[in-house]
């Protein structure tokens, strides 16, 4: 995937109006120097979300939802990251960039060749399906009537080995097209033939609504694999894909919930019959790239699995994905089914309503990873609640940051009656010494805030060089955003946060630049140069520790130097 240069990502965000972005979106009002509305990714009755003209960025109090104007279009248009800055350009007049190698015009025109041979592929199948009794007679009797048929672009693939290679394939150019994007199968003689016969046809919908690839359907279960899908392509890749997403997309507003299911019949039932939040992953199990775009796209999944062994080995797999997802705000749940039963055998029988009611019983994630790793523990004992504390810290740390996580540690330590441990144990922490002030955190701290409000008060900083290898928590980020200000002086709040998207230090840093700091550019310009100073006191007292640290015999003339140099330094410090 070719990647665009981060300084058009700042370009492109200094030159968008976040204000405008949203306010086309969602119903703005002024307060004070920023904007405030009802947060369009939580229920609220008050406004709690802010947008910040002059910073770029958005932020909710409620739920924590916060971000730039790229990222505003991802979560609330469900958009693809690139499709975002597509999007974002193209009300700019700015052409997107591609990095060091960009696609070719070539390469461009054969992605639409591509993506034409399969939309080709798609209307011939569809109708062989208006052609063919067998095949709406199945489809009959699965109760999918004709508007769902038309949702799905549902089709058929008739019987015989070449039906689509003659109708399409109709010389070697298009029958190449074909073969690449999966259409055709190839035996040991070297004879090509069409890959789906006498299936009933699903075509996959990417996010933009193309087609790029299909999954068939066997009408009885003895006539080979139950699903064929088709192999991975320059356009599909199943462990990135869910079959309905660009459904559901259509169908729903705002998405309060997502149900993940087993097969494309389950989805296409589901939407039958008014459950229209269905999606399946693609013959595979559930992975981490499932999970982000599952939750992109909604604030709480349902896993819906057969509740026999598999069915919960399933469950388990997409636990494992949807663990290191787990911001605060999100929920996920895992619905098992009666034996010999399934989505769409369950809504036939009971409804929507019935179906509604089935995941309002559903297992949220919390129970679920307690029930099965305790499952063939003995919590009686000692030694069980020793293994239960083995296995389950090292999937609790994935969780992010925040309450979830919090409780989750704290069930853990109810379990298993022992607490959590701290990252570094008190017998292996260096001692404090006396010369280290106590107001040290709250200096880095106060530093990144005031940068966070005004980028450009870096440009004339004094000093900051000389910070670097000072231990204290928070002091690499710091220099970090300096160095990013010191390359861009231009760059806005919104554009320096963009940078730490999908970092750890994300949430805390969209929150230290949701403050109000009292002050103005100018008092913040002089704090931020005292906190830099007494910054640059510190390391001088630390490198001065480290230096009488050490027996004198061991230093050599450089260091003697130093020490006698930082001596003289620190006489007049007053920190």
């Amino acid at each position: 995937m070719a990647r665009i240069p981060d300084a058009f990502i700042d370009d492109l965000l200094a030159r968008s109006d976040i204000v405008e972005v949203v306010g086309s979106r969602v119903p703005l009002k002024r307060q004070g120097k920023e904007y405030a509305a009802r947060c369009p990714f939580h229920d609220e009755r008050s406004a709690s979300f802010t947008v910040s003209p002059t910073k770029q960025f958005y932020h909710c109090f409620g739920c924590g939802a916060h971000g730039t104007a790229i990222s505003f279009l991802m979560n609330y248009d469900r958009l693809e990251f690139l499709d975002a800055v597509d999007e974002l350009a193209k009300q700019a007049g700015m052409e997107v960039p591609r990095d060091s190698q960009p696609r070719s015009q070539q390469q461009q025109d054969d992605s639409r060749d591509q993506y034409s041979a399969l939309d080709a592929a798609s209307r011939f199948f569809q109708k062989q399906l208006e052609g063919s009794d067998k095949a709406r007679a199945y489809l009959d009797g699965r109760g999918v009537d004709a508007d769902t048929r038309a949702r799905f672009s549902i089709g058929y693939a008739p019987d015989g080995y070449s039906a689509l290679k003659d109708a399409l394939g109709k010389d070697e150019r298009r029958m190449t097209l074909l073969d690449r994007v999966g259409l055709f199968s190839k035996n040991d003689r070297g004879h090509v033939y069409d890959k789906f016969r006498d299936r009933v046809m699903f075509p996959i919908f990417d996010r933009r609504g193309r087609v790029i690839a299909f999954g068939g359907r066997v009408f009885e279960k003895d006539d080979g694999p139950k699903y064929l899908n088709s192999p991975e392509t320059a356009l599909f890749h199943k462990g990135r894909e869910l079959y309905g997403l660009w459904q559901v997309r259509q169908a729903n507003q705002k998405i309060e919930r997502l149900i993940v299911v087993e097969g494309y019949m389950d989805v296409v039932s589901l939407f039958q019959f008014g459950v229209t939040q269905a999606v399946a992953t693609l013959g595979t199990a559930t992975t981490p790239e499932h999970a982000e775009l599952l939750f992109r796209n909604a604030p709480d999944v349902y896993f819906c699995f057969d509740g026999d062994a598999a069915g919960r080995r399933a469950g388990w797999r997409a636990l494992e994905s949807v663990l290191p997802r787990m911001k605060d705000g999100r929920q996920a749940f895992f619905l098992f089914l009666p034996d010999g039963e399934d989505p769409d055998s369950i809504v036939r029988k009971e409804g929507a309503d019935g179906f509604d009611t089935r995941l309002q019983q559903a297992t949220p994630l919390s129970q679920f990873f307690f029930d099965e790793l305790t499952r063939e523990i003995n919590l009686g004992t000692l030694d069980g609640k020793a293994r239960l504390a083995e296995r389950a810290r090292p999937m609790l740390a994935q969780i992010p940051d925040g309450a979830f996580g919090d409780l989750m540690k704290q069930e853990l330590a109810r379990l298993t009656g022992i607490g959590t441990r701290s990252a570094t144990p008190a017998a292996t922490r260096p001692p404090v010494r006396s010369t280290v002030p106590v107001q040290k955190r709250s200096l880095v701290r106060a530093a990144i805030a005031i940068l966070l409000q005004q980028p450009s008060l870096a440009i004339n900083l004094e000093g900051h060089h000389a910070i670097g290898g000072l231990r204290l928590p928070g002091i690499e980020l710091l220099l970090e955003l300096l160095d990013l200000v010191e390359q861009r002086p231009d760059i806005s709040t919104g554009a320096l946060l963009e940078h730490f998207n999908d970092r750890e230090e994300q949430a805390s840093l969209h929150r230290l630049a949701a403050l109000a700091l009292p002050g103005d550019e100018t008092s913040w310009a002089e704090e931020l140069q005292d906190a830099i100073n007494q910054l640059e006191k510190q390391r001088l007292l630390q490198r001065l520790e480290e230096l009488q640290s050490r027996p004198f015999s061991q230093l050599d003339a450089a260091d003697r130097f130093e020490l006698r140099e930082l001596l003289n330094a620190r006489a007049p410090l007053r920190i």
